[in-house]
């Protein structure tokens, strides 16, 4: 084919791609896509395989904060002057014992620590140790009802100058969040959870992109669909389009 028409027939195709990704056809095939990619990874890696772990001596000596740095939020605000001591991590939704934690509760459960490598859909990634009740401790205490099939993680940063209504969701699927690296974690490094990191807790979820392990958690919901929460994408992000299963 001639230079000029590869070039001009390539530069069209790129040209259509806004008007493809609205395509109802094409957001069924990448839908269906990303369910595949999900089946083929648990396939060959297992529903149980671990994130790699590391050493101490691997911990990056500066940890990036991203995101939401210090959620511009009125309650938020209070909770932390006052050193979240009346902050309470509740568990609602389609369980059969709701539960209201603190923080104290959740340091009494039987903690995990892991050294593991936080992988940003930006490109960077860092090291770092993580400690934490375990999430499946938590649901095993709440009992999920039969039906149950996500986990929403409900936070307290607005993402849209400062609207209540745009605080920041994510979900997992049940599996996930009974997998045994998939922690709630309250320390970082050695040390509290800093603000720019999620204080007082945030979700680690190690197996999949750092825009799933979603910080200033304050409410966790488990639930059989997710289609009524935001957009029905199942968290901020895939709500602007992207993917729901992050797995790496």
């Amino acid at each position: 084919m001639h230079r000029r028409k590869l070039l001009g027939g390539a530069t069209l195709l790129l040209g259509g791609c806004d008007r493809l990704a609205e395509n109802d056809t094409v957001q069924r095939v990448l839908a269906s896509a990303e369910g595949l990619t999900r089946r083929v990874q648990r396939l060959l890696g297992g529903e149980h395989t671990l994130a790699p772990e590391y050493a101490e001596a691997d911990v990056s000596p500066v940890f990036k904060a991203n995101g939401t740095l210090n959620p511009d939020d009125d309650d938020y605000q209070d909770m932390a002057a006052k050193h979240f001591s009346g902050w309470r991590l509740e568990v609602t939704g389609l369980v059969e014992r709701p539960l209201r934690l603190s923080l104290d509760d959740l340091r009494a459960m039987p903690p995990r620590t892991q050294i593991t490598r936080h992988d940003c859909v930006e490109g960077w990634s860092c090291i770092g140790k993580w400690k934490g009740a375990v999430l499946g401790d938590v649901l095993r205490q709440a009992e999920p009802r039969a039906g149950a099939r996500y986990v929403v993680f409900r936070c307290a940063d607005p993402m849209e100058n400062g609207d209540p209504d745009s605080k920041y969701y994510e979900s997992i699927g049940l599996d996930e969040a009974f997998h045994p690296q998939t922690i709630l974690a309250y320390d970082m490094n050695g040390a509290p959870l800093p603000v720019a990191h999620g204080a007082p807790l945030r979700v680690r979820v190690e197996r999949q992109l750092g825009y799933k392990m979603a910080k200033y958690l304050m409410r966790i919901e488990v639930a059989d669909s997710f289609a009524h929460i935001g957009s029905g994408n199942g968290g901020y992000w895939e709500d602007q389009g992207y993917a729901w299963y992050a797995g790496i």
